[in-house]
């Protein structure tokens, strides 16, 4: 596992250490030592197995000795709740999962920055102690145990009661005047079951936190950027990479908002229309919490690309001029042949360079990443478009549009 403590800035430059976001914490510590996790995030099958065993089968065995498992009295029984299984049979497993997946996509950021030379020489220390800042918060104590405080505090008592649950007699809980009276299977949801999975979201949204913090450092350094770099961001192009492995989380949020939508539609006669505001704010909200902190770099690329304008401008005002008497006014060697002179391509190069310079970025979002992270928030609700209009009636007007 990474370790926090500082390096020799000749072993940090001959072996920097792989970051990551996940590697560490209390709850990584305990799944380590409960033989469901190594030091490199295998063992993803059990994980979620366990966390099925933990989160919904008690609620499946609950349900059937309460008989809420498929009618009773109960509007909403187990075996229909949409929600119930989509959050810990698809959620769960997907904010899982993105642990492996955000890990082995930002694992060797350091050694990129260092191979790329983007880390002058007089501030790799700083590099370092950023690294091992963002180290000791991914690892401390005291931040997932205020976590835990507040998924019970706000996440169930505020949040998931008032928000969340379901107005209706259901299999885990029946309105009353003094509030909702749960069932014996409700009380293990309430209490177990949404907190799991609210505590895992809230540690994505602190390790998030972590990358934005993390970022914002190092653009505070006096980075070494290369304006002609061909990928238009000064060399920084890795980063935007980095995104898409959030995709998973997103995909797990678009799934929870599925599952809640999907229950109000089919039990309390509410409409898809009816969310759509809920749909887009919670798109927008996503996408700028995973694409902002790319943000932190906009005034140094701005500012990179200012400066290499002008020099390069210079330089190509300064080549055409010469180019232009030796090849245009007489200046060249008598009998210095003008087919394949290198003088021609270097013209080209330089072109091609104050090109470069002209169409570089000053940010590091595209279109292909909000289009990548929105359609992970928006694909699980589309299926229920369907409760507009019959799949028939939506394949014939499909065709007519496209025939």
């Amino acid at each position: 596992m990474n370790s926090a403590s500082p390096m020799s800035a000749n072993s940090f430059l001959r072996d920097p250490p792989e970051f990551s976001l996940v590697l560490g914490g209390p709850l990584f510590q305990l799944l380590r030592r409960a033989h469901l996790s190594d030091d490199t995030l295998h063992l993803v099958d059990r994980r979620v197995t366990v966390m099925a065993l933990i989160c919904w089968l008690p609620l499946l065995v609950l349900s059937v000795i309460g008989g809420q498992f498929n009618g009773g009295n109960a509007a909403v029984p187990f075996v229909l709740d949409i929600d119930v299984h989509l959050r810990f049979l698809v959620a769960v497993p997907l904010l899982i999962g993105a642990e492996t997946i955000v890990h082995q996509r930002m694992r060797r950021i350091v050694k990129v920055f260092l191979d790329r030379r983007l880390i002058p020489e007089d501030s790799m220390t700083r590099f370092e102690e950023k690294i091992n800042a963002a180290f000791r918060l991914r690892n401390s104590m005291p931040a997932e145990i205020i976590l835990l405080i507040l998924v019970y505090l706000v996440g169930v008592l505020v949040f998931w009661r008032h928000y969340v649950a379901l107005d209706a007699i259901t299999w885990y809980a029946t309105p009353t005047a003094n509030g909702p009276r749960f069932s014996l299977a409700g009380m293990w949801y309430g209490y177990v079951s949404v907190p799991v999975i609210q505590f895992l979201m809230a540690r994505w949204y602190f390790r998030i936190f972590i990358w934005a913090r993390f970022l914002w450092q190092v653009s505070r350094i006096e980075l070494s950027l290369i304006p002609t770099n061909p990928d238009r961001v000064g060399g920084l192009g890795f980063l935007t990479g980095m995104v898409h492995a959030f995709a998973p989380v997103l995909l797990a949020h678009g799934v929870l908002l599925a599952g809640s939508i999907a229950n109000r539609i089919f039990y309390l006669q509410a409409t898809l229309l009816d969310f759509k505001l809920e749909v887009v704010t919670m798109t927008v909200f996503l996408l700028c919490m995973v694409t902002g902190p790319l943000l932190v770099f906009t005034p140094l690329l701005a500012r990179a690309k200012r400066s290499a304008s002008h020099e390069y401008g210079t330089l190509a005002q300064q080549y055409g001029r010469e180019f232009a008497s030796k090849w245009l006014r007489g200046g060249a060697a008598p009998g210095e042949p003008l087919l394949g002179a290198p003088d021609i391509q270097s013209l080209a190069d330089m072109g091609n360079s104050v090109d470069v310079v002209r169409t570089m970025r000053t940010t590091l979002l595209t279109k292909e990443v909000f289009t990548v992270l929105a359609g992970a928030v928006i694909a699980p609700v589309l299926p229920l478009a369907l409760t507009l209009m019959p799949l028939n009636q939506l394949v014939k007007k499909m065709a007519g549009i496209l025939f």
